[in-house]
């Protein structure tokens, strides 16, 4: 694993409630003990910028690629990228995980593209974290004289995540195009708090 995440960790920060998981019944036989997979099933990943895929009604599996599109269609797409589970949901992207190199693309089926996103799932999992502890911890200061400095202050977290992410692993971030760049542009914006959060209440009272 490129980064050390555990379950404590997660709970420690969010609670048991605001992470998810997938049951081993859910991936395919060849997948369910790959690394990547039991990250899936024992740590999981905080809810809220990134959403786990529900398992398939009548199977109860994950759906594959080739159950969203034929991975011919995709751009570059690996000639085996059709048998990749497909794990999760986030902007406009399907995230499969390749259970034999562990890494986690980001697909686009209406660019029909695939792309390179985390070169393991602890990855994935660390900047779920680390951005949806920014969206949940982050406070403005409320006073519209001092926005500007805030919003600053804000762009600076969501660089450092960048730059600590990309030092390990370059994919999330390898450039402004990959979804995860997007995510923290929209972060760095103000966009993506939540009502709850000490974020929103001072942005939007």
């Amino acid at each position: 694993m490129l980064f050390d995440v555990t379950r404590s960790e997660l709970a420690d920060i969010f609670g048991e409630d605001q992470i998810a998981t997938l049951p081993p019944t859910v991936f395919p036989p060849s997948t369910v003990d790959t690394e990547g997979a039991r990250l899936l099933q024992t740590v999981g990943v905080p809810t809220g910028t990134l959403w786990l895929r529900e398992p398939d009604q009548n199977s109860g599996r994950l759906p594959l690629v080739q159950d969203l599109a034929a991975a011919e269609d995709f751009e570059n797409a690996p000639k085996d990228a059709g048998e990749w589970p497909v794990i999760g949901w986030l902007l406009n992207a399907h995230l499969a995980l390749d259970p034999g190199s562990g890494k986690v693309h980001a697909l686009d089926a209406d660019e029909e593209t695939v792309q390179e996103l985390h070169t393991d799932v602890s990855s994935l999992v660390q900047v779920t974290l680390r951005f949806q502890r920014l969206l949940e911890e982050f406070t403005f200061t409320g006073d519209d004289g001092d926005e500007e400095a805030d919003f600053e202050r804000l762009e600076r977290e969501v660089d450092r995540i960048c730059q600590e992410t990309s030092s390990i692993d370059p994919l999330p971030f390898l450039d402004g195009e990959t979804v995860w760049s997007v995510v923290g542009e929209e972060i760095a914006m103000g966009q993506r708090f939540k009502g709850h959060s000490p974020g929103a209440r001072s942005l939007f009272g």
